[in-house]
């Protein structure tokens, strides 16, 4: 059933919440933009630091996996603390491990330097639940998904990473950052401001005056409830990063391009799950995501099937004798499919984020945590699987028959999390 907006839902007036809403999501796109860092740079330094491609999967999964672990402390922190305070702080701590990065010269420093950089994970988490405090609920799929949208940041380091290495090198490019994420957390400290929530400002139908606690959090994952959708879209955004880091790597190798031109041809792809994001959680604000889901996941589903396909020849007998046929996906055919996917993935995170907004009010934090934490972890688990699949099976679509087969997985989920919810129901 369409979800109608509450005429309770109070208006927020002023400046301030305007400002979070545009403030937000340049946080986001900036911790994407520096965890994209080694997507760019890595293919310069393969040669350098004498990388496999293990080697050079572990740097891509390094800050996706401190980020999946620093998600849910940093989200029970802003949910009593502030997210404000959270974000400033996350923003200045990766400060120095983008200098870092620019002063490296071993594997064991960018693996160092890349960990820290994955706590910037925690204005993420702070931020959804900065947003969701902060938006009246008839807007907030709106305003999640313009958060959501700051995914597109992946885009800045395809887009300008290799002309500072190509125009200064590659150590200016990572301190290419610095200056916007200092200006970002300063605009922050002035500008805006963290909810009052030992008054009933009736924001975001958050509980006022309510702070979590360890005890009540770990009774709470007791049950299946909190995990049901932060596992669905942790496919969706674990699927995301991991090909956001992995694209212009695979794109190279597979199309046989240089890095620069590699790197643009993926700027595509973030874009599309950015606007998709929006798209998402507009359609969250009036429509509930469980009669989109099996849409969203079924096509998702048709474009990995079909991404997954290597190129092969293929001999078969004829009535005049033997026919050879080939395939090979050009590269227009790949980048729309990959475009028309991403799209569509996008519409499913900011829908399922709404949703998660709209059943867990009141647990945002735990929630939306949850989902961040496990769909990192699951991000930082694909760059390996997609290095392992390339070893094991010998063809680079591997990551996308890896990625199909997780989507049947969490499609069996949501079939036996439906099934469950239909026997409860039922008189």
């Amino acid at each position: 059933m369409p979800h109608l907006p509450d005429r309770r839902d109070p208006v927020v007036v002023g400046y301030r919440p305007l400002v979070v809403v545009l403030l937000s999501p340049l946080v986001f796109a900036l911790v994407f933009a520096s965890w994209t860092i080694f997507a760019v740079l890595g293919l310069e330094l393969r040669e350098p630091l004498g990388l496999d491609e293990l080697g050079f999967a572990f740097m891509l999964a390094t800050p996706m996996l401190t980020g999946a672990l620093a998600a849910l402390p940093m989200a029970a922190l802003a949910r009593r603390h502030g997210g404000r305070r959270v974000m400033i702080a996350c923003l200045l701590l990766i400060c120095p491990f983008l200098w870092a990065i620019a002063r490296s010269s071993s594997y064991s420093h960018f693996l160092l330097s890349g960990a820290g950089l994955g706590l910037g994970a925690g204005s993420l988490a702070a931020g959804l639940v900065y947003v969701g405090e902060l938006s009246p609920r008839r807007h907030v799929g709106l305003a999640l998904g313009l958060y959501g949208a700051g995914m597109m940041g992946a885009g800045l380091s395809y887009l300008l990473l290799p002309l500072v290495s190509q125009a200064y090198g590659w150590r200016s490019a990572p301190l290419l950052y610095l200056l916007p994420v200092l200006t970002v957390a300063t605009l922050l400290w002035l500008f805006a401001d963290d909810p009052d929530l030992s008054v009933d400002s009736g924001l975001a139908g958050v509980a006022a005056g309510t702070r979590p606690r360890l005890s009540g959090w770990l009774r709470a994952l007791r049950h299946w409830r909190p995990w049901r959708l932060a596992v669905v879209y942790s496919f969706f955004y674990g699927a995301f990063v991991a090909l956001s880091l992995w694209l212009p790597a695979y794109l190279e190798a597979q199309y046989d391009l240089g890095i620069r031109y590699a790197a643009l041809l993926a700027l595509p792809f973030p874009l599309a799950v950015g606007l998709g994001q929006v798209a998402g959680g507009v359609w969250g604000d009036v429509h509930d995501f469980r009669a989109l889901r099996w849409w969203v996941s079924a096509w998702v589903l048709v474009c990995l099937f079909l991404l997954s396909y290597p190129p092969f020849d293929m001999r078969v007998e004829g009535v005049e004798g033997m026919l050879m046929l080939r395939y090979s996906a050009p590269l227009w055919g790949f980048l729309t499919l990959l475009v028309a996917m991403g799209l569509v993935m996008g519409v499913g995170q900011g829908s399922l984020m709404r949703m998660i907004h709209r059943d867990h009010g009141q647990q945002l934090a735990l929630v939306g945590g949850l989902a961040l934490t496990l769909g990192g972890l699951f991000g930082a688990l694909l760059p390996v699987m997609f290095a392992l699949g390339n070893h094991w099976v010998g063809i680079r679509t591997a990551g996308f028959m890896f990625l199909y087969a997780s989507l049947v997985l969490c499609m069996l989920v949501m079939v036996w999390d439906h099934a469950s919810q239909a026997g409860q129901t039922r008189p």
